[in-house]
């Protein structure tokens, strides 16, 4: 009987089973990642002044090398390369110590030195008005050091302990100009410093020199006693625009803040009181640097009591420009706006409209006031009216501008002078005793160019108050006309004088008219003069 062998292969159904098995398994195994081995590098560490050389595992970073290391790192330590680096063979750290030192100096803040030129002294003689005097200042540095060496000084915090007291050195630069004599006190404001004249134009007292009187409220009371004025804030402007001051009339007064602040449009006194009313702004940072508060307040010098007359409100057409105030020598309170002007009912606190004017559209970032004056016997209210266009301009483009008056004894109002100027400022003489009615006098600035009176020069002019016997006084014809300015006429007559002074400003000077015969007298010659006053 034959025997059957088996072969030594398995069949071939076997043999394709074990070759897919085998490739199953290669291919496991090609998928797998590689391993790392357990080699180790080595880097070196530069720290603390000095540099060593280490043995860490490959696929160490940074922070696991200085660990090794023992090396700690402060939170305002500086690495390279920075702590997540994965290092090689070879590598290097650095690592850079970063310190934070606070210091405090104390500073000196030199004196500033102020020369006023004053026109009562000498030519060329000096007088020491206010000794200077340093100021003291604290000041904290943030000093950065790397691995101890300063890097960066900056400042962080400044507190002023002393302020710097300016030295003010007056020097004689007298003027030929002849003394006049004149009746009351008169104020101006030049160079940034309030000035006093007393009965004489040669006598002349500085009241202030701060140097920073802004020119916006500088008034005189109706007694002469005391002078309320403006200074310029040391804040920034869209924080806070000037602070209202006060000091007596009197040579070596000293002044006194009364805490008001951002007072732009009116401050004045309160007839037959030692008590001002003023309104404020809200200071901003766009044109024109302010919303009015078109509110209306007391305060009193001699308390420094305060209470409120006039909630805040709108204001009415161009509200976010303010309103201006007139009192009239009873104590009778009269308002302007941009839209019209009336009364101020003191006990009931509220306003008692009178007359709507037609806004004027200026075509900018300003508004225009109608500007107010009271007759001396307060039974009439002199006010600018803008009047109609005689085209066909629409009525708030039109360029022209009377003054009017409203007669509170017949409720009537009149036109008085036509095309004067946007700007003509009325102002009113005292009572002449001498004649049997009560008579008084209106002074006003006429422009040179009626219809473009936004920049036109003007002229000084006098007109019964009835708008009669009108005759221009001051400047020449032939001369440069004046800015825009309210006339000071003097408080009293001057014996053996045809008229009354009227003080004006004219090229930077303080200059006197007399309202009879029209004759200008020079008073100062420095030309800073920018305000006047003269009660």
């Amino acid at each position: 009987m034959q025997r059957l062998h088996l072969s030594r292969f398995p069949s071939t159904p076997l043999r394709a089973s074990l070759l897919t098995a085998f490739l199953a398994v290669s291919l496991l195994v090609s998928c797998r990642s590689p391993q790392v081995t357990s080699a180790d590098i080595t880097i070196s560490i530069t720290a603390d002044g000095a540099t060593r050389s280490l043995t860490v595992p490959a696929g160490s970073t940074v922070t696991q090398a200085l660990q090794s290391a023992g090396i700690t790192v402060g939170t305002s330590d500086r690495l390279e390369p920075p702590p997540y680096t994965v290092l090689g063979d070879g590598n290097s750290i650095t690592l850079i110590r970063v310190k934070e030192v606070f210091e405090t100096e104390e500073k000196i803040i030199p004196f500033e030195r102020q020369v006023i030129r004053n026109e009562s002294l000498p030519e060329g003689e000096t007088r020491l008005v206010q000794a200077g005097v340093n100021g003291k200042e604290e000041l904290t540095y943030r000093r950065v050091l790397e691995d101890n060496v300063e890097i960066s000084k900056s400042v962080v915090k400044s507190v002023i302990h002393q302020e710097a007291v300016p030295e003010i050195m007056m020097v004689g630069a007298q003027s030929s100009f002849a003394p006049l004599p004149i009746p009351g006190k008169l104020a101006y404001l030049a160079g940034g410093n309030a000035w006093l004249i007393d009965t004489s134009t040669a006598n002349r007292t500085a009241l202030v020199t701060t140097g920073d009187l802004d020119g916006r409220i500088f008034n005189l009371a109706p007694n002469g006693r005391y002078l309320i004025f403006t200074r310029k804030s040391t804040k920034p402007a869209d924080k806070e625009i000037n602070t209202l001051w006060a000091v007596r009339a009197e040579p070596g007064s000293k002044p006194f803040s009364t805490g008001i602040v951002n007072v732009v449009h009116f401050a004045d006194w309160i007839p037959g009181t030692n008590s001002i009313a003023f309104s404020t702004v809200e200071p901003r940072a766009t044109a024109p640097g302010w919303q009015a508060n078109n509110d209306l307040n007391r305060y009193s010098i001699t308390t420094g009591e305060k209470r409120k007359i006039l909630d805040a409100s709108s204001g009415g057409v161009y509200g976010w420009w303010g309103m201006t105030f007139a009192f009239s020598p009873e104590g009778r309170l009269a308002y302007a706006r941009p839209d019209g002007i009336g009364l101020v009912d003191l006990d009931g606190k509220y306003l008692k409209p009178l007359l709507d004017i037609t806004p004027l559209n200026t075509h900018s970032d300003w508004a225009w006031l109608p500007s107010l004056a009271w007759g001396a016997d307060g039974k009439t209210l002199y006010f600018i009216s803008h009047a109609p266009p005689p085209s066909l301009v629409s009525e708030e483009d039109s360029p022209f501008f009377d003054i009017s008056a409203t007669s509170f004894e017949n409720n009537a109002t009149v036109q008085i002078a036509q095309q004067t100027g946007m700007f003509a400022y009325p102002s009113v003489s005292s009572l002449q005793s001498s004649s049997r009615e009560r008579q008084y006098q209106v002074a006003y600035l006429q422009a040179i160019f009626p219809s473009q009176s936004e920049t036109s020069r003007y002229r000084l002019v006098v007109m019964d108050r009835d708008g009669s016997n009108r005759r221009t006084l001051f400047p020449a014809s032939d001369a440069p006309g004046l800015e825009p300015q309210t006339p000071a006429w003097a408080p009293d007559p001057i014996e053996g004088q045809s008229g009354d002074f009227i003080a004006i400003v004219y090229q930077g000077n303080l200059w006197l008219v007399d309202s009879g015969n029209g004759e200008a007298y020079q008073v100062t010659g420095d030309g800073l003069v920018t305000n006047i006053d003269w009660e």
